[in-house]
């Protein structure tokens, strides 16, 4: 029979949904299944930022303004998001965070990330794409999304239309489903 640290470090390592320790957007340490979702080995991830995660610099920080201020009032932020692979292609998560530090909610952070789908295909979107994509899981419409964006609703409503014609889905709520690869009841 093992020990109880030896228990929690298999658990840890071992357990069905990606595991990350954050400290000031660095992670400290994830368990084998974030760094296989992922592309990475642990050793790889170990002392990165999380930038590595997002299409640009501008996403990065766009994400964390987004749950900052929810993370700060109850210590806890959830939501669904595009996370970037070693090898380019995106999965689509539940994201899940808690802060250990409220005062300075990013200071110590445990995240968890479940993939939403259990297809093996990378979804591939430009980081326009992306962006829309991801305002519209947290409910946005297309003129809320073009005023986060500064871009005119015009252009956010180009970019959904493109999407819907590559999935070929007739409204951004099937367009959602076809990403997640949820099954319509």
């Amino acid at each position: 029979m093992e020990n109880n640290s030896e228990a929690v470090l298999m658990a840890f390592n071992f357990a069905p949904i990606g595991i990350v320790l954050g400290q000031n957007r660095i992670i400290q340490t994830c368990n084998e299944t974030f760094a296989s979702m992922t592309g990475y080995t642990t050793k790889d991830l170990a002392g990165q930022s999380f930038r590595l995660f997002y299409g640009s610099e501008e996403e990065f920080n766009l994400v964390r303004d987004v749950g900052l201020k929810h993370l700060s009032l109850t210590g806890t932020y959830s939501d669904e998001r595009l996370v970037r692979q070693k090898d380019g292609g995106n999965i689509w998560c539940r994201f899940r965070a808690r802060s250990l530090t409220p005062d300075n909610p990013l200071e110590k952070i445990v995240m968890s990330f479940a993939v939403m789908s259990d297809s093996p295909t990378s979804i591939r979107l430009s980081k326009r794409q992306r962006q829309v994509v991801d305002f519209l899981t947290r409910g946005l419409t297309s003129k809320e999304i073009a005023r986060e964006l500064k871009l005119s609703p015009r252009t956010i409503e180009d970019v959904r239309c493109r999407l819907l014609n590559i999935y070929g889905v007739k409204n951004s709520t099937l367009l959602l489903r076809k990403l997640t690869n949820i099954e319509q009841v």
